[in-house]
């Protein structure tokens, strides 16, 4: 498992995988099968569920950061 930050964007995040950001803001990914799990902070459920090709936007930072589902248990992460 791995932890990234914004200093890693664009990126993919996998299983497991954690990204943190300078606000504070930290998100988490689970592949559960085709649907794509996002956790921000330390919640237990998900806050997003994307299905491959889906995307969410959210801010962290000051920025906009825009999370696509892919069809392998990735999850692309990039600026949008």
């Amino acid at each position: 498992m791995s932890d990234y930050t914004s200093a890693n964007i664009p990126c993919a995040l996998h299983h497991g995988e954690i990204m943190s950001f300078q606000d504070g803001t930290r998100l988490r990914f689970e592949s559960n099968g085709e649907a794509k799990d996002i956790f921000f902070g330390d919640e237990w459920t998900a806050s997003v569920q994307l299905f491959p090709a889906n995307s969410h936007e959210f801010q962290a930072d000051g920025k906009s950061i825009r999370l696509t589902a892919l069809f392998e248990d990735s999850l692309t992460v990039e600026y949008a």
